[in-house]
């Protein structure tokens, strides 16, 4: 089957390793003035050096180092040129696939599937890669569906999806399996309804029906070949209601990614993940507004009913982490919206590859042929790339990552790709990875660098050839000790030879005339021009004709006074680059207090900081309202590093990510006033201490308690002490109080009766029957005397 021509785009990849300025003119060959064989191969990669011994004898305007048919026109031999050429071997190439018939580890769906180059410094090689998605794939295709009761016409039509959808897809593939997921967002205030009570289990309380109680994610159907089965799962779902417009929909789709034993993803079929919805969908920071700050993991945390469990623990993914799992995964995302929030998830597809967009009627009535339409060019759409370490790619197209039309099943894409070596690394040997989203092939590609002449290895010391031991013999040269001059090291410095005056003149000029002597700028001994001192700076050549002070200024100075004028270019200090020097290479200049390149936020260009992280700003990017704290940055370096586990540990990136020293003490003293003070609990609920460092010299130092602060079990025998004391103790008081309110109630009766005694109103002593103990008797006949 042929390539569809019209649908054919170009991608441009560089691999650049290190900077090196090339020289324009007529022949960059010669005008670098290369002296030996490594040093013209990195000039440029149509220079060749010719070894042959007696070349250019008699002619000193000739160079050993030229293009190769100028070296051949001036006599040297084809056998005696070193110029090793740029090559790309092809090491496996089988043909693209037209079906899939049988095991699908036989299907091959990228072309070519290995190769080999070899580069020159600064040369590149060009080679094509087709891409196919082949009938009768199998296809796991996954329905991920908002549930919010906005939705609740759409699950009607879901109902009777599942038959048609199975029929219309089996035109491409016999081999379809289907699964069902559901989710509104995270079951807490502020997203869910929390009053009344009845709110809680029944969110339709108040509009007077009946739906389920929100949640944020559940895998209702595994991957699987009974249609049946997924049309009896969907009748059994109900909408719920949420209180937000957006949805948690990210969360869903991170976990439907991860969750591969659970969804039923297989290793060796079409990943497509259907997302469905008619809302705005939650991004991560908004977990804040629930008081969630824990950043989400992409892991899967399907409990045993597969629920989300950690809907109301974890933050919503982000987009980065969105495109890492179906990258990771080979998930083609579908996004199948309602037209209010199409330019929404059109924005997020350019962020997210793989990916593709499509309007959704508003009953879901077109959901089957948005899914076929999708999964037409789902798996040419997108690429994604891995490079060996101090590779950068540079993509040259609009949209790199998109196919500019639909590609047919039955049809391939050509990508046309161009790796460069830019100068010689010091790993000779690099592979990186060209890998289309959502599929399991790949290319590998291996790039092994031609830096060095294979003369350099039969390189002479002290040989004869050069007056007697004066200097090495390499690739056709003396490369003299210090103080001999000479094609032979035959002279030394201070001979004078009036006879030998043209060796140092140039080629004439128009006139017919030869230039002036060493350009009028030296003196000629023993054939080689010993150039004169000047005010400006030093003048070198072989004809004086160099110098280091006629090169490009930036405000005033010379090579931006980061660099040396080398033969009227600059060659720029190693933390310097460009035309003039004025680039910086230096990324401490874009280091922040956390020591972090740019905080984590953005890129280094110029030893300046260019934010891309969205609501980052200041000189390091360091000020950014919206973006996590040094602490929580910082936490998953201490993890790794100190403790030896963490999501860093776990992928191996420790080392690659914290460059910080780790040093264990016995308790957090302040450093400095730019020193952070950080705390956070662990997964055993230990609350681990350190404290976040940079030194004068940038050097980022993380101080950690040796021992974390971790709650301690109880003493058993000092429990039943308390217990028994306790009791004890409170036997007493009940004791002692009701003592006491025995004494305050007698005292009161006492008193009581004291009072109704005062107030009797009879007297013993007025009784009348009372008789006392003598008698008084009174006779009246009694006459006494006066």
């Amino acid at each position: 089957m042929g390539a569809v021509t019209a649908q054919r785009i170009v991608w441009t990849c560089v691999l650049i390793f290190t900077g090196i300025t090339d020289v324009c003119g007529s022949n960059v060959c010669t005008s670098r003035g290369a002296s030996t064989c490594k040093q013209c191969l990195a000039v440029h990669p149509s220079c060749a050096w010719c070894l042959q011994e007696d070349f250019g004898q008699g002619d000193a305007s000739l160079s050993r180092c030229d293009l190769k048919s100028n070296l051949v026109a001036a006599g040297c031999a084809p056998s005696s040129l070193e110029s090793p050429n740029s090559k790309l071997q092809v090491i496996e190439d089988r043909p693209l696939s037209n079906k899939a018939a049988g095991a699908t580890q036989d299907v091959t769906q990228i072309k070519p599937q290995k190769l080999h180059i070899t580069l020159r410094p600064d040369d590149a090689k060009r080679f094509t890669v087709k891409v196919r998605q082949v009938e009768d794939y199998p296809v796991d295709l996954y329905y991920l569906m908002d549930l919010s009761y906005s939705m609740n016409d759409d699950l009607f039509r879901l109902r009777t999806l599942g038959r048609g959808l199975a029929e219309a897809m089996n035109r491409t593939t016999s081999n379809l399996r289907m699964g069902f997921g559901a989710f509104v967002d995270k079951p807490l205030s502020p997203y869910m309804y929390i009053s009344p009570k009845e709110a809680v289990k029944n969110p339709c309380y108040s509009i007077n029906t009946t739906c389920l109680p929100q949640f944020g994610y559940k895998h209702v159907l595994s991957l699987t070949e009974e249609v049946g089965r997924f049309t009896e799962e969907v009748r059994k779902q109900m909408v719920s209601r949420n209180r937000d417009a957006p949805e948690g929909g990210f969360d869903a789709i991170i976990q439907a990614a991860v969750c591969k034993e659970q969804i039923g993803w297989r290793p060796g079929a079409s990943h497509l993940l259907i997302f469905t919805s008619d809302a705005k969908t939650h991004v991560a920071l908004d977990g804040r507004l629930a008081g969630i700050v824990q950043p989400n993991d992409g892991k899967c945390h399907l409990n045993s009913d597969n629920m989300y469990s950690m809907s109301t623990t974890m933050d919503y993914p982000s987009l980065a982490l969105i495109t890492e799992k179906m990258s990771e995964n080979n998930i083609n995302l579908i996004f199948a919206v309602t037209n209010p929030v199409v330019p929404l998830y059109q924005n997020y597809s350019e962020l997210i590859p793989g990916t593709t967009v499509g309007t959704l009627s508003n009953d879901s009535g077109n959901v089957i042929q948005l899914i076929l339409k999708a999964y037409a060019v789902s798996g040419t759409q997108t690429h994604t790339h891995t490079y060996a370490h101090g590779m950068t790619c540079l993509l040259t197209h609009t949209h790199p990552q998109r196919c500019s039309r639909g590609v047919k099943l039955d049809d391939y894409v050509s990508f046309s790709v161009e790796a460069r070596a830019r100068g010689c690394p010091k790993q000779k040997k690099k592979t990186f990875i060209i890998k289309p989203v959502g599929f399991k092939d790949s290319l590998s590609i291996t790039v092994t660098f031609e830096c060095d002449c294979k003369c350099q290895a039969k390189a002479q010391l002290n040989s004869p050839k050069c007056n007697h031991g004066n200097g090495t013999y390499e690739c056709g040269i003396c490369l003299c000790h210090p103080g001999r001059l000479g094609s032979h090291c035959e002279c030394a410095e201070g001979d004078y030879n009036p006879t030998e005056q043209d060796l140092c003149s140039g080629p004439a000029g128009s006139g017919g005339s030869p230039s002036a002597i060493c350009s009028g700028r030296g003196d000629c001994v023993c054939g080689q021009c010993v150039c004169h001192s000047s005010d400006f700076g030093k003048v070198w050549g072989k004809l004086c004709e160099c110098d280091d002070f006629n090169c490009l200024r930036y405000k005033g100075e010379l090579c931006s006074g980061h660099g040396v004028c080398n033969c009227g270019f600059c060659q720029c200090a190693p933390d310097w680059q460009g035309e003039n020097c004025n680039c910086s290479r230096r990324t401490d200049t874009c280091m922040s207090n956390l020591g972090l390149l740019c905080s984590g936020r953005g890129q280094c260009v110029c030893g300046a900081c260019e934010c891309t992280q969205p609501g980052a700003y200041g000189a390091t990017c360091d000020k950014c309202p919206t973006c996590p704290d040094a602490c929580t940055m910082k936490k998953e370096c201490v993890e790794c590093k100190h403790f030896k586990r963490g999501k860093l540990f776990e992928d191996n990136t420790c080392s690659r990510i914290c460059k910080d020293e780790i040093v264990l003490v016995d308790e957090i003293v302040l450093h400095d006033t730019n020193a952070v003070n950080c705390s956070y609990k662990d997964e055993d609920d230990c609350v681990e201490r350190f404290q976040y460092y940079e030194d004068t010299s940038g050097k980022s130092i993380l101080f950690v308690i040796k021992e974390p602060d971790c709650p301690k079990g109880p003493d058993i025998l000092v429990v039943l002490l308390s217990v028994a004391g306790a009791i004890l103790f409170l036997g007493l008081a009940a004791l002692l109080i009701w003592k006491l309110l025995v004494t305050i109630h007698d005292r009161r009766e006492f008193a009581r009766f004291e009072e109704e005694r005062a107030r009797a109103k009879w007297d013993t002593g007025h009784n009348p029957l009372y008789k006392g103990a003598t008698s008084t008797f009174t006779n009246i006949t009694y006459r006494g005397k006066d």
